[in-house]
């Protein structure tokens, strides 16, 4: 998060407030306040230049013209574009021309900027009281500060997420995520891990990388007596409390802030790794990407010293990045053996999320063919 100060000038006054940005975008150097009487087109022009537009009139207003922005940035003006996209060669640069222009739109939409008072109050005519969401996302502040209003409705949706939360069939019952942390929205690798056999004697299991808490609550509804589960982060931990309370499991599965291995040997040792080796550009994107395959690496690495004999290893993965060409199965099976492991078997299903069968997404060749494994693996 980027806690430099913005500068602008107001009426002929120097002005500066604190700057948020959870992606940690530097503050923009060029703001103009802007009101109602902005129009979308000039904008538009204003924030692809890279002036940023700090809103004083109507709230709900600001909304309207962030859905048009938005709509100019995905091209779906009806107006003709200035030259022809260019046209990928390989999956790979599909892949990478498509986070480009992902983060160039997340550029231009960021220029639109909300003011906040102490306390989380925003003094803009019919805005919504957004303290409880802000206070779940940021903690207690009394600074005044400014912040992009599309984070800001990042901060409002989660909220929503939080309050109402994802249906986990596996489990019967829902999990709640909080800002920041991946929803378990893909339920075909929590339903792999619901449905594979557990190994002979499974007293303890490990959770490596725990997110929402929601393969802890698998593990601990299938009869494991005791589950740790370990997590980076610290939204991720707080949030994998609040579920595992909300489903009276608190007690049967332990939380440590970790570096990927508890301390100690297990029968069964879990992972759900990010599936994609890219770097991530914000905090929600270390749930999916992860630079250099690190994490994977890492725990691959050290599976073998943490397993009790005959004990497994479950790696959930999908080959997605296989078929971007940004990992090779081969390089896959050369880490587990390296690390002096084995398969032992492997559980496939195709995903059924709404990008896999969508024609237009720009990754659309990739989505329609990959499967998500889990991976049984232990000691060579």
């Amino acid at each position: 998060m980027d806690n430099s100060l913005l500068h602008w000038t107001e009426q002929g006054t120097d002005r500066s407030a604190r700057w948020h940005s959870e992606a940690g975008m530097p503050p923009p150097k060029r703001v103009v306040v802007a009101d109602d009487t902005l129009n979308a087109d000039t904008a538009f022009r204003l924030a692809c230049e890279g002036t940023a537009l700090l809103w004083r009139g109507d709230f709900q207003n600001a909304r309207q013209l962030l859905q048009a922005l938005a709509r100019r940035a995905d091209g779906k003006q009806g107006k003709p574009k200035r030259k022809a996209a260019k046209v990928p060669a390989t999956p790979t640069e599909a892949f990478h021309l498509h986070r480009q222009a992902q983060s160039q739109r997340a550029r231009t939409l960021a220029m639109l900027l909300i003011p906040f008072e102490p306390g989380y109050t925003i003094p803009l005519r019919r805005a919504p009281d957004v303290k409880l969401a802000c206070n779940e996302a940021y903690g207690r502040s009394e600074d005044a500060f400014v912040i992009s209003l599309r984070e800001l409705l990042g901060v409002i949706g989660a909220h929503e997420w939080r309050k109402t939360g994802v249906e986990i069939p596996a489990i019967d019952a829902r999990i709640h995520p909080h800002y920041g942390v991946f929803s378990p929205v893909r339920g075909e690798y929590v339903q792999l891990v619901a449905e594979t056999p557990l190994p002979k004697k499974t007293t303890v299991a490990f959770d490596i990388g725990a997110g929402t808490g929601v393969l802890s609550a698998v593990l601990a509804r299938r009869g494991v007596p005791r589950v740790v589960a370990t997590d980076m982060d610290r939204r991720a931990l707080s949030c994998a409390r609040d579920n595992l309370h909300r489903l009276e499991l608190d007690e049967q599965v332990e939380l440590l802030e970790a570096d990927l291995f508890p301390p100690g040997r297990a029968p069964l040792v879990v992972c759900n790794p990010p599936w994609l080796p890219a770097r991530p550009s914000s905090s929600i994107e270390h749930a999916l990407y992860d630079l250099d395959s690190r994490m994977l690496k890492g725990f691959l690495g050290g599976l073998k010293d943490h397993l009790t004999e005959g004990g497994e290893g479950w790696l959930i993965l999908s080959d997605l990045a296989e078929h971007l060409g940004l990992r090779p199965r081969e390089q896959l099976l050369e880490w587990i053996s390296a690390a002096g492991l084995v398969v032992l078997g492997r559980q496939d299903v195709k995903p059924v999320h709404p990008k896999a069968g969508d024609a237009e997404d720009p990754l659309h060749a990739a989505r329609s063919a990959e499967v998500t494994s889990l991976w049984r693996l232990g000691a060579a």
